[in-house]
């Protein structure tokens, strides 16, 4: 059986696969790599618009787009920080 993501861990997920995407991607796909029900990325996309991780954007053609803001790249690299920590001590 396989152990459920944190709260954390989706957050860091969902930033990464934007960023994976050269820091642009579409909400259906971000939906679908990050593996959550619509209900459940809704609420961690508002989460991460309050957070101000993420903005929210249109192209041209009226198409919504996500990247991450200067803050949700430092979210990224703070979290690796972290789990080099807890690696380095077998927590």
């Amino acid at each position: 059986m396989t152990k459920k993501r944190d709260k954390l861990q989706v957050i860091y997920d969902m930033l990464k696969i934007i960023q994976d995407h050269r820091n642009e991607i579409k909400p259906t796909p971000l939906l679908r790599y990050s593996n959550l029900s619509s209900q459940r990325f809704t609420e961690y996309m508002k989460g991460l618009k309050e957070r101000q991780l993420v903005q929210e954007h249109q192209d041209k053609k009226g198409r919504k787009h996500i990247s991450l803001t200067d803050q949700g790249f430092n979210y990224l690299e703070k979290y690796k920080m972290i789990l080099g920590f807890i690696e380095d001590f077998n927590l």
